[in-house]
């Protein structure tokens, strides 16, 4: 669970949750290609072994859901900072049972649980970036005012600043933390107007790392008491010329960890 700015990227759990096979049909997602569900569970297991095996994070394995498509996408159900996890209200009325579960196994880790109960708000986690220095909350087909509101009362420490989503579901469908002070983002038009704007509501001052393709800068940056800096993110093989621009922009001595995502 990411910390203050010292103990930014810092982990001790991974919360992951199985894939249900009404994943491939009935999930909610942004492209129409077909999900081929077996290889979809490959690599969501070799992204399980790495979490624990390789980086020796506690993993939380939480059941799929049948009645629930999307839950395999669990960082949505919830926003954990410190001691303290918010229990969202998604966007997408089919997720909102989703969080019941998030729930329980949070408690399970003694966290501070909050919720949110307001029915005109909606959160997505996908649309909240953690810099560890402030948060940035993406205004999104799954996340309004309210939703950031409500983040901004539970996580008092930090400055909230929110940012407009007008391409893509989620803010960090094209940015990411690369590590301290380092935003990864793609090179399309709206993610640079969305950097341009978080830049502009910030008094902190953020390297950038642009890479190609908006996917790509899906990354999960850790520094890890045996392993150093580590930034996991998808394969050369998805994202060639993404690939390239991590090499030479590589920051804080992180080693890349390469992993193929759901693609969603």
């Amino acid at each position: 669970m990411a910390g203050l700015m010292s103990g930014f990227g810092h982990y001790t759990h991974a919360v992951v949750r199985g894939i249900p096979a009404s994943l491939a049909k009935e999930a909610l997602r942004s492209c129409q290609a077909e999900v081929d569900l077996a290889e979809a569970r490959r690599e969501h297991e070799e992204y399980v072994e790495v979490l624990g095996t390789r980086l020796g994070l506690e993993v939380v394995e939480l059941p799929a859901d049948e009645s629930l498509p999307d839950c395999v996408f669990v960082e949505d159900a919830a926003v954990v900072c410190g001691d303290t996890a918010l229990i969202t209200r998604p966007g997408a009325e089919s997720r909102r049972r989703e969080t019941e579960t998030m729930k329980s196994a949070l408690k399970e880790l003694n966290l501070n649980i909050v919720e949110m109960t307001d029915e005109k708000a909606t959160l997505d986690g996908g649309d909240v970036l953690f810099t560890g220095r402030e948060f940035f909350v993406g205004l999104s087909k799954r996340t309004n005012q309210r939703g950031a509101e409500i983040l901004a009362d539970a996580f008092k420490d930090y400055a909230v600043s929110t940012v407009p989503v007008l391409e893509g579901l989620h803010l960090k469908s094209f940015c990411s933390m690369g590590g301290p002070g380092l935003i990864v983002i793609g090179s399309s038009e709206p993610a640079q107007k969305a950097l341009k704007i978080m830049q502009q509501m910030s008094d902190h001052r953020y390297d950038k790392l642009t890479v190609p393709d908006d996917l790509a800068a899906n990354c999960i940056y850790m520094n890890l008491p045996n392993k150093g800096h580590v930034l996991l993110h998808p394969t050369a093989e998805q994202y060639p010329e993404s690939a390239k621009e991590d090499c030479r922009g590589n920051h804080a001595g992180c080693s890349g960890l390469m992993l193929k995502s759901l693609g969603f």
